[in-house]
């Protein structure tokens, strides 16, 4: 009994650090195996469990929904980057007008959820590359930023797996991601600080040197309202 209380303490004690475990997003063997419908109807029978547990009055026309509308939200949203047959195709193509000098895509909208209280992360995502003679869409970076982001999440996690998914697509190491993102399990509870966000960063090959790391970090400090 001590030694599962002990282990549980330290869970929380992780969670609340906001301590991740590895870059790969932790699933189960079996994480498919259910259909959307079927995982949709589980989750809609847990949250009624949850709702009512906490006294909540079900028959009330403004949360007769809520369950079945969490559960469409957990799969067919919030979570929809678990399953690997939603993730963005990439097309790219050859660097025809041989642009040398790194691409930077900012200010990316990013929305993602703290695995450790099923809160949101907002914030912005920066991705840069090198091209070593591949292009890929603007739009792709958007959309690989999105795919990633929507799962349970640590922030240093999203960064490693945009940057890995990048470089495979690019066939490219020299590829870097800063985020810059506000978590509300600590801008809502806990010590509740409201004006702090997370910065974290993941720069691969040439994005190391200290020169093009600080060239990419000018350009997202540039102006850019219009």
């Amino acid at each position: 009994m001590k030694l599962n209380q002990t282990l549980e303490e330290q869970y929380e004690e992780r969670g609340n650090n906001h301590v991740g475990s590895a870059s790969d997003t932790p699933l189960r063997g079996d994480a498919f195996v259910l259909s959307d419908e079927e995982k949709m109807d589980r989750i809609q029978d847990n949250v009624r469990d949850i709702l009512l547990t906490l006294g909540m009055d079900l028959e009330d026309d403004s949360l007769k929904g809520t369950p079945k509308r969490v559960a469409k939200m957990f799969v067919k949203e919030i979570f929809g980057g678990l399953h690997p047959e939603r993730k963005p195709s990439a097309s790219t193509f050859d660097n025809k007008y041989k642009y040398g000098e790194m691409l930077v895509e900012k200010n990316i909208t990013l929305y993602s959820t703290c695995e450790h209280h099923l809160l949101p992360i907002v914030g912005r995502a920066h991705v840069a590359y090198i091209s070593n003679g591949t292009v890929v869409g603007l739009s792709k970076m958007n959309r690989i930023v999105d795919y990633y982001a929507k799962r349970p999440q640590v922030q240093e996690r999203l960064n490693i797996q945009i940057v890995k998914e990048l470089q495979e697509v690019l066939g490219t190491e020299d590829v870097a991601c800063v985020i810059d993102a506000k978590h509300l399990c600590v801008n809502s509870r806990g010590i509740r600080d409201i004006e702090s966000s997370t910065v974290t960063a993941e720069y691969g090959g040439k994005f190391k040197e200290e020169a093009v790391r600080r060239e990419f970090l000018e350009y997202i400090n540039l102006d850019t309202e219009f």
